[in-house]
């Protein structure tokens, strides 16, 4: 709910961003990027043996399992940070993700992760020759309990 919020206080010091004549950059909120770059080294350690292209299975509540669902979390805070900013900020958050290669790393990182057939596990029925459900196909419902 706060990170909606957030970019309006950006967009008051918006100004003093133009006048330069060096490409600009403006930092996401630091303890979200502080938290994003540590969780980038940690998942980096996981998956540095698994080329892109092949993927991993991590099991589910395990120590890893944790790991990459926090980084995942933290990107979605990231990108409703952006939803919510406006299109001059957009640009100047950008940059930043493009200086710090965050988003390279999280294209990375999301081809080792992603199986190979997301097949969804769910309660479906039982009809054969009926299209099969994907993670793509059906909402999830993550509940915290």
């Amino acid at each position: 709910r706060l990170m909606p919020e957030l970019p309006k206080f950006d967009d008051e010091d918006l100004k003093s961003y133009g006048d330069e004549e060096e490409e600009s950059a403006l930092s996401p909120p630091a303890a979200l990027m502080s938290a994003l770059a540590t969780q980038e080294l940690l998942l980096e350690n996981i998956l540095e043996c698994i080329p892109v292209g092949e993927f991993v299975v991590i099991q589910p509540l395990s120590d890893e399992f944790c790991l990459v669902l926090g980084y995942l979390l933290t990107w979605k805070l990231t990108l409703a940070f952006f939803k919510a900013a406006s299109s001059q900020l957009r640009v100047l958050y950008s940059q930043y993700l493009r200086r710090t290669k965050s988003l390279n790393k999280l294209l990375y990182h999301l081809f080792r992760l992603m199986p190979e057939n997301p097949v969804f596990s769910g309660p479906t029925s039982e009809v054969p020759n009926k299209d099969t459900k994907t993670f793509f196909t059906e909402e999830l419902h993550l509940d915290v309990k």
